[in-house]
C-alpha cells in the first residue's frame, strides 16, 4: 500500500502551537491521537479492499467565532473479491 504524498503542514503548526495556551495544546493532542486512530482504521479497510473517502458534512461553530470541520465516511467497495 502507498500514502499519496501531501505537503507537510508542520510549520504551520509550530507557529500556532507557539501561541496556544496548556489547555489548547491537550486538546490539539488529543485530536491529534484521535486521528491516528483514524487513519490507522482508513489504512485497515483499504487493506480489505474497501475505498474510503473522509467528507465534510457540516462545520461546528462556537459562539467566540472558531469553527470545526466534522466529516463522515464514504466507503466504496471495488468488486466482489474476498481476501
Amino acid at each position: 500500500m502507498t500514502i499519496s504524498e501531501k505537503p507537510q503542514l508542520k510549520s504551520r503548526f509550530e507557529d500556532a502551537a507557539s501561541s496556544m495556551s496548556p489547555d489548547q495544546e491537550g486538546a490539539i493532542r488529543i485530536l491529534a491521537n484521535e486521528l491516528h486512530r483514524v487513519n490507522e482504521a482508513v489504512m485497515n479497510c483499504v487493506n480489505h479492499g474497501l475505498s474510503i473517502e473522509l467528507q465534510r458534512v457540516k462545520r461546528c461553530h462556537s459562539e467566540r467565532g472558531y469553527w470545526g470541520d466534522m466529516i463522515v465516511p464514504v466507503i466504496v467497495k471495488q468488486g466482489d473479491e474476498r481476501s
